[in-house]
């Protein structure tokens, strides 16, 4: 007769490991259908251009992370990368200034997002949902201003008719078009530069171990010293900063400022940071899941264009892939706890929205 313990332990075994690899597995599954679908799935070429569509939303999602990490949200993200592409757009075309002094001017202007959102939510104390739901709004308000509402590219007319004299300097389309070796997309090792910034921020530092600690319990994180409204405002910060980087490179792969940018990001950018929490059973945000999520929504996407679903299906399917992906990573992950709660349960007084127990 074979010991309830060791039918026990075998039984936690693999729901351990489904919850630690679950969602690879779906990811792995789905390349492989893919693949044998339609082969040229599996090209190197295909593969650079489904690790190039997630660069844009997965730079943002490493954004979003901050907020997610003390357990607040950050609608305006989307808004803040667009009203970057649109700057650049008109600071390189319409008032002829270099490519570095744009990229310069829109990670201030994206900072500056960042701070207004953090005074909001800690000084003014607006629920962070609703502060930075404003904000977005407000954003793609202000993006349409410098050019009337019109798309910004090289040799656009102006209200007038005047034709800008200026153009998007080379350099600067090299960040979102270029090549190393004519096949890695110089877009994609600037995601994952500021993905490895993120990892040694989040993990390596002080910073990052306060941003967690607040996030687990903000309480207890102010009890024992931490400035938890500074770390607060900080995570903003940093979240529209980067966020500016996304639509820099947004900009300069489209080669123009077009006011549409940044329509579908921010649900793409947040779908690709919860799924960090599926990624490994971590449970948390993390800048590795985040990449993950990032190119499994663009390898989906890919793919389901590859078979000709039409566009407006593809949303449905990736929707029911996530929810299924991500309900049993949690499911079996709260089952084994004996949680009633799923991921949006708080933790501790400190807890907040998207932060799950780990």
């Amino acid at each position: 007769m074979i010991d309830s313990k060791v039918v026990g332990d075998r039984k936690d075994f693999w729901v351990n490991f489904a919850i630690k690899y679950g969602f690879l597995i779906v990811m792995g599954i789905l390349f492989v259908f893919f693949g044998i679908m339609y082969p040229v799935f599996w090209n190197p070429a295909n593969i650079f251009s489904i690790l190039l569509g997630s660069t844009i939303y997965g730079i943002l999602a490493l954004g979003i992370t901050f907020p997610l990490v003390i357990g607040g949200m950050d609608m305006s993200i989307g808004s803040t990368a667009a009203l970057s592409v649109m700057m650049s757009a008109y600071l390189m075309v319409v008032s002829q200034a270099n490519g570095l002094e744009a990229i310069l001017f829109c990670l201030f202007i994206g900072a500056l997002a960042g701070l207004f959102n953090g005074f909001l939510i800690v000084k003014i104390k607006i629920p962070d949902m609703l502060a930075t739901l404003g904000t977005m709004f407000l954003i793609q308000g202000l993006q349409l201003i410098p050019s009337a509402g019109r798309s910004i590219g090289n040799g656009a007319v102006l209200e007038g008719g005047v034709v800008a004299k200026g153009q998007y300097e080379k350099y600067f389309l090299w960040l979102g078009q270029g090549r190393i070796f004519n096949l890695i997309p110089v877009a994609v090792i600037i995601m994952i530069i500021v993905a490895i910034l993120v990892f040694i921020i989040l993990s390596l530092t002080r910073w990052g171990r306060v941003f967690y600690a607040i996030g687990s319990n903000a309480q207890a994180a102010r009890l024992v010293g931490a400035k938890v409204d500074q770390y607060r405002i900080l995570a903003y910060v940093i979240s529209g900063l980067i966020a500016a980087v996304g639509g820099i490179i947004l900009s300069a792969r489209v080669g123009r400022g077009d006011v549409q940018a940044g329509g579908n990001l921010l649900l793409d950018s947040i779908a690709s940071a919860l799924i960090g929490y599926a990624v490994l059973g971590v449970r948390k945000p993390n800048p590795f899941g985040t990449i993950v999520g990032a190119i499994f929504i663009s390898m989906l996407l890919n793919g389901l264009s590859m078979l000709n679903f039409p566009y407006f299906v593809q949303d449905f399917i990736k929707g029911v892939v996530l929810v299924a992906a991500l309900t049993f990573t949690f499911g079996l992950s709260n089952q084994k706890n004996g949680s009633l709660f799923l991921l949006l349960s708080p933790r501790g007084t400190g807890g907040g929205l998207f932060y799950a127990n780990s």
